[in-house]
């Protein structure tokens, strides 16, 4: 009869327990500045329960919601050092028990240092990059099962494949990799861009473990690279847990149900919009399977940061990159955004504002001198330099210049420097897994290519390299996102040539790895370049001159635009040659003699460093 007993209590407390399905945070961190955390415990009819706390911490708010689902639990954990926490949930005479961990927190965590201009940013899809591990190409978990001979498909790159190939990044002068999102997308196709999280707590299982996530920031600090991860505020997958059983009827914008965004940035601070208008940018969807989040609900709000600081504490992280920042709510984003920054203040964040005006973009950076009319601060630290973008993916095919072509165009997006509150900040690209390929563009020249990058890698702002870029991967965006999107040749057992080895690369290959890893490698000890002042000069026959400099240093960067070689008058530039009296080229070793003209081959460019 006792063991019957037994038997009966053990399964009843069984039933009990499994009323809890999910708690998020699943633990937290001692020392925060952000010490309140609220925690969501999720089973069914879970909010019929009371709820206590051990260890004499304090309970600060409880919240329901029309779902009796869910429970949010406020605890004040300022003081609380690092020990496991009990929950006890009481409904009349039945409790049952959740533990809950405050873990020690890194030494000097808040003050982590983050990316900034002395870095060299390079974004990797992880589904194409490398397959490390072809055990977990497919989950019995998620339904997009791995399929190679798909061009949307699961390819089965994952996280063990970056650690693999950790120093060919670093051989190439990056310092630090923006991965994609990696967290779980259970979309039933097209998952691999993992845009549609089903679950922001968990890492994608094809893409390996939070423990393997946590050990390829460990893998690349010890090799003095940085981390950044691709955040998501604005949505979530179709398949995410919640939206399958929200916890309010307003956690997602509603129509009710779907309505698609007009994508009319513009209207966020258009003092002539309408607000039918507004609200649509704002509020509608992506696309119907990316259900439009609400940050103007605390819950949600809160959810966010919380999320945000969980991952940079547990995975050691070195900064984010936020998609479809503007977006957003106005108000939501900017106050997660501080929230983040007031945790680590010298975290850098960079957000996608895909605009094409520089007063427009501007107005998302911090502090912004544009937004400040409106009286509005985003507190972002970083935008995208979207206009640059769009002048790389033309100049170098127009051989002429008139008022407004040629290299006059590259000219005119530093004059607009003035626009931004720090244009130092910004994060500069010719290409990401969104736009065409610029070897596409250019067909594989390897002088337009040696010329935009020598570009990217000298001005102002954080240069961002797309893989493959560095070995003449090209790709339509015309024939869809995959072709943008191609496999890593060598990441794969099988693959016809290994680019990731110099044997392993072909002539070309090894031609655009060469001169991309010299010119960065260059740039990683040069401060001159990350922090140095800019002064340019109007571009004459396309050919364009620049200067960065410092009290230490000058660097004088030509740009022929041109397809003929031209002779360049030294003395039109001696406001900053100055005393200087030769440059060394810093590509092929040549030294320059500035006293005469300076001669310089069609479709080509110079770094001179001067002495």
């Amino acid at each position: 009869m006792k063991k019957l007993f037994c038997t009966l209590i053990t399964l009843f407390t069984l039933s009990l327990s499994a009323q809890i399905d999910r708690m998020e945070p699943p633990f937290w961190f001692e020392g925060m500045n952000k010490s309140e955390v609220q925690i969501l415990f999720y089973g069914k009819n879970i909010a019929q329960n009371s709820v206590q706390v051990s260890n004499d911490v304090v309970i600060t708010n409880v919240t329901k919601t029309e779902n009796p689902n869910y429970l949010f639990v406020t605890i004040d954990t300022k003081n609380v050092k690092a020990q496991n926490l009990e929950f006890t949930l009481t409904n009349g005479k039945k409790s049952f028990k959740k533990g809950f961990e405050i873990k020690k927190r890194r030494p000097n965590s808040a003050l982590r240092k983050s990316f900034d201009a002395s870095d060299v940013m390079y974004l990797i899809m992880p589904d194409r990059f490398a397959n490390g591990n072809p055990n977990n190409d497919s989950s019995p978990e998620l339904q997009e099962k791995a399929n190679r001979s798909l061009p949307g498909g699961r390819h089965g790159g994952d996280i063990q494949g970056i650690i693999n190939n950790l120093d060919y990044i670093k051989e190439l002068g990056a310092t630090a990799i923006w991965s994609t999102p990696m967290c779980e997308d259970n979309d039933k196709g097209y998952s691999y861009h993992t845009y549609g999280q089903s679950d922001v707590y968990r890492i994608d299982p094809r893409y390996g473990t939070n423990e393997e996530y946590k050990k390829l920031a460990d893998e690349m600090h010890k090799r003095d690279l940085k981390l950044i991860k691709d955040y998501v505020t604005n949505h979530w997958g179709a398949e995410h847990w919640m939206f399958k059983d929200m916890p309010t009827y307003d956690w997602f914008h509603q129509f009710p149900g779907y309505k698609q965004s007009n994508y009319r940035m513009t209207t966020q601070y258009d003092t002539n919009a309408s607000k039918t208008d507004a609200k649509l940018c704002m509020d509608g969807w992506f696309v119907p399977s990316m259900p439009d989040l609400n940050q103007s609900n605390p819950l949600v709000l809160n959810y966010l940061t919380q999320n945000a600081i969980w991952w940079i504490e547990y995975a050691d992280l070195d900064g984010f990159r936020v998609d479809t920042y503007s977006y957003n709510d106005k108000e939501g984003i900017a106050k997660w955004t501080k929230a983040i920054t007031d945790e680590y203040p010298y975290f850098n964040i960079v957000g996608e504002v895909w605009m094409h005006d520089q007063a427009q973009i501007s107005y998302w950076q911090k502090d912004s001198p544009i937004a400040k009319i409106q009286s509005y601060n985003s507190y972002l630290p970083s935008v995208m330099d979207f206009t640059l973008h769009d002048t790389f993916g033309s100049v170098f095919n127009e051989d002429k210049t008139n008022w407004n072509d040629g290299m006059f165009k590259v000219y005119e997006n530093f004059v607009n420097d003035f626009l931004y509150d720090n244009p130092n900040n910004l994060l500069t690209f010719v290409e990401n897994h969104d736009t065409n390929r610029f070897n596409q563009i250019y067909k594989n020249d390897f002088k337009k290519y040696q010329m935009a990058m020598t570009l990217l890698a000298t001005v102002r702002g954080i240069p961002q390299l797309y893989y493959g870029s560095e070995i003449g991967m090209a790709g339509d965006k015309g024939k869809g996102d995959a072709d943008i999107r191609q496999d890593f040749p060598g990441g794969w057992n099988g693959d016809a040539n290994n680019a990731f080895t110099k044997q392993g690369r072909t002539a070309e290959q090894q031609k655009f790895f060469e001169f991309s890893s010299k010119l960065f490698t260059w740039r990683k000890s040069k401060e001159v370049i990350h922090s140095g002042k800019m002064t340019h000069y109007l571009p004459d026959n396309n050919v364009y001159v620049y200067f960065r400099h410092n009290d230490k240093e000058t660097v004088m960067v030509i740009i022929n635009n041109a397809p003929d070689t031209q002779k360049i008058n030294s003395t039109r530039f001696q406001e900053n040659i100055k005393s200087f009296i030769s440059g060394i080229d810093i590509i092929s070793g040549k030294t320059i003699d500035l006293k005469n003209e300076i001669t310089i081959e069609g479709k080509s460019a110079l770094i001179l460093e001067l002495k």
